[in-house]
Protein backbone atom coordinates (compact mmCIF):
# COMPACT_ATOMS: atom_id res chain seq x y z
CA UNK A 1 0.00 0.00 0.00
CA UNK A 2 1.43 3.43 -0.96
CA UNK A 3 2.67 5.44 2.00
CA UNK A 4 0.37 8.39 1.32
CA UNK A 5 -2.64 6.10 1.16
CA UNK A 6 -1.63 4.47 4.45
CA UNK A 7 -1.23 7.85 6.15
CA UNK A 8 -4.60 9.03 4.89
CA UNK A 9 -6.37 5.86 5.99
CA UNK A 10 -4.90 6.00 9.49
CA UNK A 11 -5.69 9.68 9.97
CA UNK A 12 -9.17 9.48 8.44
CA UNK A 13 -9.98 6.34 10.40
CA UNK A 14 -9.03 7.84 13.74
CA UNK A 15 -10.86 11.09 12.94
CA UNK A 16 -13.99 9.08 12.14
CA UNK A 17 -13.70 7.20 15.44
CA UNK A 18 -13.46 10.44 17.42
CA UNK A 19 -16.01 12.31 15.33
CA UNK A 20 -18.68 9.61 15.31
CA UNK A 21 -18.33 8.64 18.98
CA UNK A 22 -18.27 12.15 20.43
CA UNK A 23 -20.52 13.59 17.74
CA UNK A 24 -23.18 11.02 18.48
CA UNK A 25 -22.83 11.74 22.18
CA UNK A 26 -23.37 15.46 21.60
CA UNK A 27 -26.32 14.88 19.27
CA UNK A 28 -27.93 12.77 21.98
CA UNK A 29 -27.68 15.76 24.33
CA UNK A 30 -24.50 14.86 26.20
CA UNK A 31 -22.04 17.40 27.56
CA UNK A 32 -18.35 17.07 26.74
CA UNK A 33 -17.25 18.49 30.09
CA UNK A 34 -18.85 15.49 31.78
CA UNK A 35 -16.22 13.41 29.97
CA UNK A 36 -13.32 15.85 30.02
CA UNK A 37 -13.22 16.65 33.73
CA UNK A 38 -12.55 13.08 34.99
CA UNK A 39 -10.55 12.06 31.93
CA UNK A 40 -7.10 13.04 33.26
CA UNK A 41 -7.28 10.79 36.32
CA UNK A 42 -8.93 7.97 34.35
CA UNK A 43 -6.24 8.17 31.67
CA UNK A 44 -3.54 7.94 34.33
CA UNK A 45 -5.11 4.76 35.69
CA UNK A 46 -5.90 3.19 32.32
CA UNK A 47 -2.90 4.36 30.30
CA UNK A 48 -0.39 3.91 33.09
CA UNK A 49 -1.70 0.48 33.98
CA UNK A 50 -1.70 -0.70 30.37
CA UNK A 51 1.80 0.66 29.78
CA UNK A 52 3.10 -1.03 32.92
CA UNK A 53 1.54 -4.34 31.89
CA UNK A 54 3.04 -3.99 28.41
CA UNK A 55 6.52 -3.39 29.84
CA UNK A 56 6.18 -6.30 32.26
CA UNK A 57 4.96 -8.71 29.57
CA UNK A 58 7.55 -7.98 26.86
CA UNK A 59 11.28 -7.73 26.41
CA UNK A 60 12.92 -4.39 25.74
CA UNK A 61 13.58 -5.56 22.19
CA UNK A 62 9.88 -6.17 21.57
CA UNK A 63 8.92 -2.86 23.20
CA UNK A 64 11.35 -0.92 20.99
CA UNK A 65 10.23 -2.89 17.93
CA UNK A 66 6.59 -2.04 18.68
CA UNK A 67 7.41 1.66 18.85
CA UNK A 68 9.44 1.48 15.63
CA UNK A 69 6.71 -0.49 13.85
CA UNK A 70 4.09 2.07 14.88
CA UNK A 71 6.15 4.92 13.42
CA UNK A 72 6.96 2.87 10.31
CA UNK A 73 3.27 2.88 9.35
CA UNK A 74 3.74 6.52 8.34
CA UNK A 75 6.63 5.60 6.05
CA UNK A 76 6.67 3.83 2.72
CA UNK A 77 6.84 0.01 2.75
CA UNK A 78 10.31 -1.36 2.18
CA UNK A 79 9.26 -2.88 -1.16
CA UNK A 80 7.00 -1.48 -3.82
CA UNK A 81 6.52 -2.38 -7.47
CA UNK A 82 9.89 -0.97 -8.55
CA UNK A 83 11.76 -2.80 -5.79
CA UNK A 84 10.06 -6.10 -6.68
CA UNK A 85 11.06 -5.69 -10.31
CA UNK A 86 14.65 -5.12 -9.20
CA UNK A 87 14.48 -8.24 -7.03
CA UNK A 88 13.12 -10.37 -9.87
CA UNK A 89 15.76 -9.05 -12.26
CA UNK A 90 18.52 -9.77 -9.75
CA UNK A 91 17.25 -13.32 -9.29
CA UNK A 92 17.05 -13.73 -13.05
CA UNK A 93 20.66 -12.69 -13.57
CA UNK A 94 21.87 -15.01 -10.83
CA UNK A 95 19.81 -17.95 -12.09
CA UNK A 96 20.89 -17.42 -15.69
CA UNK A 97 24.56 -17.33 -14.65
CA UNK A 98 24.05 -20.54 -12.68
CA UNK A 99 22.36 -22.17 -15.66
CA UNK A 100 25.05 -21.16 -18.16
CA UNK A 101 28.25 -21.41 -16.08
CA UNK A 102 27.32 -23.69 -13.18
CA UNK A 103 26.70 -23.13 -9.50
CA UNK A 104 30.31 -22.27 -8.69
CA UNK A 105 30.15 -19.28 -11.05
CA UNK A 106 28.10 -17.29 -8.52
CA UNK A 107 30.17 -18.21 -5.45
CA UNK A 108 32.09 -14.92 -5.42
CA UNK A 109 28.86 -12.96 -5.80
CA UNK A 110 27.31 -14.85 -2.90
CA UNK A 111 30.33 -14.52 -0.62
CA UNK A 112 30.59 -10.75 -1.10
CA UNK A 113 27.35 -9.31 -2.50
CA UNK A 114 28.42 -5.73 -1.74
CA UNK A 115 31.33 -6.16 -4.17
CA UNK A 116 29.33 -8.13 -6.73
CA UNK A 117 28.74 -6.34 -10.05
CA UNK A 118 25.41 -8.18 -10.30
CA UNK A 119 24.13 -7.11 -6.89
CA UNK A 120 25.45 -3.58 -7.35
CA UNK A 121 23.12 -3.10 -10.32
CA UNK A 122 20.18 -3.32 -7.90
CA UNK A 123 20.93 -0.94 -5.01
CA UNK A 124 17.43 -1.00 -3.53
CA UNK A 125 17.67 -4.74 -3.03
CA UNK A 126 21.27 -4.57 -1.85
CA UNK A 127 20.26 -2.02 0.81
CA UNK A 128 17.96 -4.60 2.45
CA UNK A 129 20.59 -6.51 4.41
CA UNK A 130 18.19 -9.07 5.84
CA UNK A 131 16.89 -9.98 2.39
CA UNK A 132 20.39 -10.19 0.95
CA UNK A 133 21.52 -12.41 3.83
CA UNK A 134 18.54 -14.71 3.30
CA UNK A 135 19.17 -14.91 -0.43
CA UNK A 136 22.89 -15.57 -0.14
CA UNK A 137 22.38 -18.18 2.59
CA UNK A 138 19.95 -20.02 0.31
CA UNK A 139 22.37 -19.86 -2.59
CA UNK A 140 25.20 -21.17 -0.40
CA UNK A 141 23.06 -24.19 0.45
CA UNK A 142 22.45 -24.75 -3.26
CA UNK A 143 26.15 -24.39 -4.08
CA UNK A 144 27.65 -26.54 -1.36
CA UNK A 145 24.79 -28.51 0.15
CA UNK A 146 23.76 -30.71 -2.76
CA UNK A 147 20.30 -30.70 -1.21
CA UNK A 148 17.13 -32.10 -2.70
CA UNK A 149 14.26 -29.68 -3.27
CA UNK A 150 12.21 -30.97 -0.33
CA UNK A 151 15.22 -30.72 2.00
CA UNK A 152 15.94 -27.14 0.97
CA UNK A 153 12.27 -26.26 1.29
CA UNK A 154 12.19 -27.54 4.88
CA UNK A 155 15.21 -25.41 5.79
CA UNK A 156 13.79 -22.29 4.18
CA UNK A 157 10.35 -22.80 5.73
CA UNK A 158 11.91 -23.09 9.18
CA UNK A 159 13.85 -19.86 8.71
CA UNK A 160 10.83 -18.01 7.33
CA UNK A 161 8.64 -19.22 10.17
CA UNK A 162 11.14 -17.81 12.67
CA UNK A 163 11.32 -14.53 10.76
CA UNK A 164 7.52 -14.18 10.51
CA UNK A 165 7.12 -14.93 14.21
CA UNK A 166 9.69 -12.28 15.13
CA UNK A 167 8.25 -9.71 12.72
CA UNK A 168 4.71 -10.18 14.03
CA UNK A 169 5.73 -10.04 17.72
CA UNK A 170 5.32 -6.23 18.08
CA UNK A 171 1.80 -6.33 16.59
CA UNK A 172 0.79 -9.24 18.81
CA UNK A 173 2.17 -7.46 21.88
CA UNK A 174 0.20 -4.32 21.04
CA UNK A 175 -2.94 -6.36 20.37
CA UNK A 176 -2.72 -7.77 23.89
CA UNK A 177 -2.63 -4.20 25.20
CA UNK A 178 -5.75 -3.44 23.15
CA UNK A 179 -7.47 -6.48 24.65
CA UNK A 180 -6.49 -5.38 28.16
CA UNK A 181 -7.54 -1.73 27.89
CA UNK A 182 -11.28 -2.37 28.44
CA UNK A 183 -10.39 -4.30 31.60
CA UNK A 184 -8.28 -1.40 32.86
CA UNK A 185 -11.25 0.82 32.09
CA UNK A 186 -13.33 -1.37 34.39
CA UNK A 187 -10.63 -1.09 37.05
CA UNK A 188 -10.83 2.70 36.83
CA UNK A 189 -14.64 2.55 37.02
CA UNK A 190 -14.57 0.24 40.06
CA UNK A 191 -12.17 2.58 41.86
CA UNK A 192 -14.52 5.44 41.05
CA UNK A 193 -17.48 3.52 42.46
CA UNK A 194 -15.48 2.81 45.63
CA UNK A 195 -14.99 6.54 45.96
CA UNK A 196 -18.72 7.11 45.40
CA UNK A 197 -19.72 4.59 48.02
CA UNK A 198 -17.67 6.46 50.59
CA UNK A 199 -19.95 9.50 50.31
CA UNK A 200 -23.30 7.74 49.90
CA UNK A 201 -25.60 8.92 52.69
CA UNK A 202 -23.69 12.11 53.38
CA UNK A 203 -23.79 13.72 49.93
CA UNK A 204 -26.89 14.82 48.01
CA UNK A 205 -28.10 12.65 45.11
CA UNK A 206 -26.83 15.14 42.53
CA UNK A 207 -23.28 14.81 43.84
CA UNK A 208 -23.51 11.01 43.99
CA UNK A 209 -24.85 10.91 40.42
CA UNK A 210 -22.04 13.10 39.14
CA UNK A 211 -19.44 10.87 40.79
CA UNK A 212 -21.01 7.70 39.35
CA UNK A 213 -20.98 9.29 35.89
CA UNK A 214 -17.32 10.23 36.33
CA UNK A 215 -16.52 6.65 37.35
CA UNK A 216 -18.21 5.27 34.21
CA UNK A 217 -15.99 7.46 32.06
CA UNK A 218 -13.18 5.00 32.86
CA UNK A 219 -15.07 2.12 31.25
CA UNK A 220 -15.84 4.30 28.24
CA UNK A 221 -12.21 5.36 27.76
CA UNK A 222 -10.86 1.85 28.13
CA UNK A 223 -13.20 0.45 25.49
CA UNK A 224 -12.65 3.41 23.14
CA UNK A 225 -8.87 3.23 23.36
CA UNK A 226 -8.78 -0.55 23.01
CA UNK A 227 -11.14 -1.02 20.07
CA UNK A 228 -10.96 2.41 18.47
CA UNK A 229 -7.21 3.12 18.45
CA UNK A 230 -4.77 0.52 19.79
CA UNK A 231 -6.49 -2.51 18.21
CA UNK A 232 -6.60 -1.02 14.70
CA UNK A 233 -2.99 0.14 15.09
CA UNK A 234 -1.92 -3.41 15.97
CA UNK A 235 -3.81 -4.78 12.94
CA UNK A 236 -2.09 -2.26 10.64
CA UNK A 237 1.30 -3.24 12.09
CA UNK A 238 0.59 -6.93 11.45
CA UNK A 239 -0.43 -6.19 7.87
CA UNK A 240 2.80 -4.22 7.32
CA UNK A 241 4.81 -7.13 8.75
CA UNK A 242 3.22 -9.45 6.17
CA UNK A 243 3.99 -6.97 3.39
CA UNK A 244 7.62 -6.63 4.46
CA UNK A 245 8.04 -10.43 4.55
CA UNK A 246 6.83 -10.94 0.97
CA UNK A 247 10.30 -10.44 -0.66
CA UNK A 248 11.57 -13.43 1.31
CA UNK A 249 8.75 -15.56 -0.09
CA UNK A 250 9.65 -14.41 -3.59
CA UNK A 251 13.25 -15.52 -3.13
CA UNK A 252 12.16 -18.86 -1.66
CA UNK A 253 9.78 -19.67 -4.53
CA UNK A 254 12.27 -18.70 -7.23
CA UNK A 255 15.15 -20.71 -5.78
CA UNK A 256 13.05 -23.78 -4.96
CA UNK A 257 11.66 -23.77 -8.49
CA UNK A 258 15.24 -23.66 -9.80
CA UNK A 259 16.27 -26.63 -7.66
CA UNK A 260 13.26 -28.53 -8.99
CA UNK A 261 14.66 -28.04 -12.49
CA UNK A 262 12.59 -25.19 -13.91
CA UNK A 263 14.15 -22.65 -16.25
CA UNK A 264 14.84 -19.17 -14.80
CA UNK A 265 11.94 -17.57 -16.70
CA UNK A 266 9.51 -20.16 -15.34
CA UNK A 267 10.91 -19.91 -11.81
CA UNK A 268 10.43 -16.14 -11.88
CA UNK A 269 6.89 -16.53 -13.16
CA UNK A 270 6.11 -18.72 -10.14
CA UNK A 271 7.62 -16.01 -7.94
CA UNK A 272 5.73 -13.20 -9.71
CA UNK A 273 2.43 -14.95 -9.01
CA UNK A 274 3.07 -14.54 -5.27
CA UNK A 275 2.75 -10.76 -5.46
CA UNK A 276 -0.48 -8.91 -4.70
CA UNK A 277 -2.26 -7.51 -7.74
CA UNK A 278 -1.63 -3.88 -6.78
CA UNK A 279 2.15 -4.19 -7.05
CA UNK A 280 2.56 -7.23 -9.32
CA UNK A 281 4.08 -6.43 -12.71
CA UNK A 282 2.30 -7.98 -15.65
CA UNK A 283 3.86 -10.88 -17.54
CA UNK A 284 4.64 -8.59 -20.48
CA UNK A 285 6.16 -5.89 -18.26
CA UNK A 286 8.39 -8.37 -16.48
CA UNK A 287 9.39 -10.00 -19.75
CA UNK A 288 10.50 -6.65 -21.17
CA UNK A 289 12.47 -5.89 -17.99
CA UNK A 290 14.20 -9.28 -18.16
CA UNK A 291 15.08 -8.79 -21.83
CA UNK A 292 16.76 -5.53 -20.88
CA UNK A 293 18.79 -7.38 -18.24
CA UNK A 294 20.04 -10.06 -20.64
Amino acid sequence: MPVEERKVLIIVGFIMVVGCVFGGYLIAGGHLMALVEPAAIEMLIIGGGALGAFIAANSMTTAKAAMAASLALLKAPRFGREEYIQLLKLLYELLMKMRKDGLMAIESHVDSPADSPIFQKYPKVLADHHLVDFMTDCLRLMIGGNMAAHELEAVLEAELETHHHEAAAPAHALQKVADALPAFGIVAAVLGIVKVMSVVGSAPPSVVGAKVAAALVGTFLGILLGYGFVGPLAAAMEQRAHEDAKPLDIVKIALLSTVRGYAPQVALEFARKQLLSGIRPSFADLESELKAAR
